[in-house]
C-alpha cells in the first residue's frame, strides 16, 4: 500500500493493489453486506444502519467496538461511474444522521482501474484544512485504514 500525505492541497492518497477482479473489488466497495466485512479495523465491526448507493444516496453506519461502543459516520454519494469511480463526502455524526460539529468532513475520490491480473484501487481524501486532516492523521487513520484493507484481502483469499 502507498500511503502520502499532500499537505498543501489537504489530502491523503492511498493506492492498493487488490488480487481480485475489478468486479468482487468494486463490489467490496459498494455493498453493504460486503463492506460490513471489512470496513472498520480490527477489533472494531461495521454495522451499517442504511445504505443507497445513488449519486445523491447515503450510508449511514456505525464502527462497533469489542466492548458495544458505536462510532457513527455517513457517506454522501455526490458522484458513481460504475466500475470506474466514485466520489462520497464522509462525516463523523450520531447514530440519526446528525453531523458531528467538532470535526468536518473529508471528501473522497475512488477510482477503480485494473493492472497485470490485479485491480489497483486509487483513493484521494482531502480535508478542509490541514489542521483537520492531521487530526484525523493523529487519530491513526493510516493504522485503521491500514488494517481494514487487510481485512478485505482476506475476504478475497477466502473466496467470498
Amino acid at each position: 500500500m502507498n500511503f502520502s500525505v499532500d499537505k498543501e492541497n489537504k489530502a491523503v492518497h492511498v493506492r492498493r493493489e487488490f488480487d481480485a477482479t475489478l468486479s468482487n473489488v468494486w463490489s467490496a466497495w459498494t455493498e453493504p453486506e460486503i463492506l460490513d466485512l471489512w470496513w472498520a479495523p480490527a477489533p472494531f465491526q461495521s454495522k451499517t444502519k442504511s445504505m443507497e448507493f445513488k449519486e445523491g444516496g447515503k450510508r449511514l453506519y456505525a464502527m462497533v467496538g469489542p466492548d458495544g461502543t458505536e462510532r457513527w459516520s455517513y457517506f454522501d454519494y455526490t458522484s458513481i461511474s460504475p466500475k470506474t469511480n466514485f466520489k462520497h463526502s464522509a462525516t463523523f455524526c450520531d447514530a440519526d444522521g446528525n453531523p458531528n460539529s467538532e470535526f468536518g468532513s473529508s471528501y473522497w475520490d475512488i477510482t477503480f482501474s485494473e493492472q497485470d491480473n490485479l485491480t489497483v484501487v486509487d483513493i484521494h481524501i482531502r480535508r478542509d484544512s490541514f489542521e483537520e486532516l492531521q487530526k484525523i492523521i493523529e487519530m491513526g487513520f493510516k493504522e485503521g485504514f491500514t488494517s481494514a484493507l487487510k481485512g478485505l484481502d482476506k475476504i478475497f483469499e477466502s473466496g467470498k
